[in-house]
């Protein structure tokens, strides 16, 4: 087996015994992105020569730390000092932050090798990694079809084999979706469970970081990592992390699984559907027990979703207006009215921001303006606590839910950047999860007819990531859908 195609915990053996070293590790990894990357363009940015040092220094160094030596390529929203950050957006162009979010200082401190920045949807506003100002990432499984967004290109890389690790962000399933589609794993922890320092923000009070994997042991070792409490983000709850890793089991005998109703109804392609009914069976192969719940709320989900998180999002995009860092035009003034300094702002942000962008923060802007702030936010908000109350019930009646992580498999590439709201409904099955604050996964559990990946979602009560990941890592053990890779990773045509 070649180099780039294994596990983190693979390598760590390999560390262990000798067969390798983290140099040998990063170079052949370049190598698969030589040859991958300018087909299906993963990553915005690759310091090869910072990396290989990272590479050597650690090799100077006794192997003790969980993670050493092992490559994590980071989603281009997360700061990372000295390294381009930009959110894949024109308006942050040049920035460099002088200073590490606090998940990337886990990851150092851990020995991780920090391997580049990858692609998104511009802010993460996006389901498909198309509205990137670096232009798309391609679904390594069929070039002519989408990744899913925003964290596509972090879970592209990943499912291609260029790098073992690496870490997305969700507001409204942008890792679970994206992971679904590229047939990797991919995880949402509970809302405050990871740090969010240092993730340029979209929707603060949905916004969560995750780690993503091409199996259950790996994203349960990444997610440990990152997940801390932090002072320096108000949001983030001082509880215990377990080490889910080492506690990972695959007895799930007499566990009640919920599965709701309202996620297999109209819209759910019948290849997703049948997909989801074979790993259910599977699942009470294993000992489990079904019931069927109701999440009746879910109806008002996505047009909830649509109004909290631009509304947030045109609060937080306020402050990139060309004046002390990013992008600044250097169009003249377009009228005598504003005065330079205004035009400068004008200019700035017309030229800066793409179209979704743009559509979001009028949206979120309208949402939040005078006279229409109790009609539409504080309405959302009182719906997001019937969603919440949903799944609160829902859980007096099963240990946790088991739903399609996204209606369809990957869609053709440009199918529906001109239907914003087709592409909205994409996030249909995962953004109940981020606005009640639960953890979600998602893992391969089949493909369609045309080889495309189907994913499994799984949701917990908050802060029961380790149930999450058991039940994962049970039905991982009982089929062979995570050890299935892109005829692209592999040499063949895709």
């Amino acid at each position: 087996m070649k180099l780039s195609e294994l596990t983190a915990h693979q390598l760590k053996e390999s560390y262990k015994k000798g067969g390798t070293s983290p140099t040998e590790v990063c170079k052949a990894l370049f190598t698969a992105v030589d040859r991958l990357d300018p087909i299906i363009h993963a990553f915005v940015y690759l310091d090869r020569e910072k990396i290989l040092a990272r590479a050597k220094e650690l090799e100077q160094r006794p192997y003790e730390r969980p993670l050493w030596g092992i490559p994590v390529a980071i989603k281009d929203i997360l700061c990372v000092e000295g390294e381009p950050t930009t959110c894949a957006s024109k308006i942050l162009e040049g920035f460099c932050p002088p200073y590490n979010a606090t998940v990337i200082e886990y990851l150092k401190a851990a020995g991780a090798i920090l391997f580049g920045k990858t692609n998104m949807d511009e802010f993460a506003f996006g389901s498909s990694t198309e509205t990137s100002c670096y232009g798309p990432t391609k679904n390594p499984w069929h070039v002519d079809r989408i990744p899913g967004g925003s964290s596509g290109g972090s879970c592209a890389c990943v499912s291609a084999g260029q790098v073992p690790l690496s870490l997305g962000s969700d507001t409204g399933g942008s890792i679970r979706q994206p992971a679904s589609m590229c047939g990797v794993v991919g995880l949402k922890p509970t809302y405050g469970r990871v740090s969010r320092y240092g993730l340029i923000a979209f929707a603060s009070s949905l916004d969560q970081v995750g780690p993503i994997a091409r199996d259950i042991p790996d994203c349960a070792l990444l997610a440990e990592i990152i997940s801390r409490h932090d002072p320096r983000d108000a949001t983030s709850v001082a509880i215990e992390t377990p080490p889910y890793s080492a506690l990972l089991q695959k007895d799930i005998t007499g566990l009640t699984l919920g599965v709701p109703r309202e996620y297999f109804a109209e819209g759910i392609h019948a290849d997703v559907g049948g997909a989801l009914q074979d790993a259910l069976k599977t699942l009470k192969g294993l000992g489990a027990k079904t019931v069927s719940i109701s999440l009746p709320h879910t109806k008002y989900a996505v047009a909830d979703y649509y109004i909290v998180a631009p509304a947030e999002a045109s609060s937080n995009l306020a402050r990139f207006d060309g004046v002390q860092y990013g992008y600044r035009s250097q169009t003249a003034p377009y009228s005598a009215e504003h005065g330079p300094l205004i035009d400068m702002y004008l200019n700035t942000r017309r030229e800066g921001f793409g179209a979704e962008a743009k559509r979001r923060i009028m949206l979120g802007t309208h949402a939040l303006s005078s006279g229409y702030y109790e009609a539409y936010y504080l309405r959302a908000l009182k719906v997001r606590s019937l969603i919440r109350g949903d799944f609160d019930e829902a859980f007096k009646k099963c240990d946790c839910i088991i739903t399609p992580t996204s209606p369809t498999t990957a869609f053709g590439i440009g199918e529906r950047l001109a239907d914003p709201l087709s592409m909205y409904l994409s996030d249909i099955l995962t953004i109940s999860a981020n606005l009640s604050g639960i953890p979600g996964i998602s893992l391969p559990c089949g493909f369609d007819p045309q080889g495309l990946p189907i994913g499994l979602q799984i949701l917990a009560r908050p802060f029961d990531e380790q149930l999450i990941f058991n039940v994962g890592y049970a039905f991982q053990c009982a089929t062979d859908f995570h050890t299935k890779r892109p005829g692209l990773a592999a040499g063949k045509d895709a």
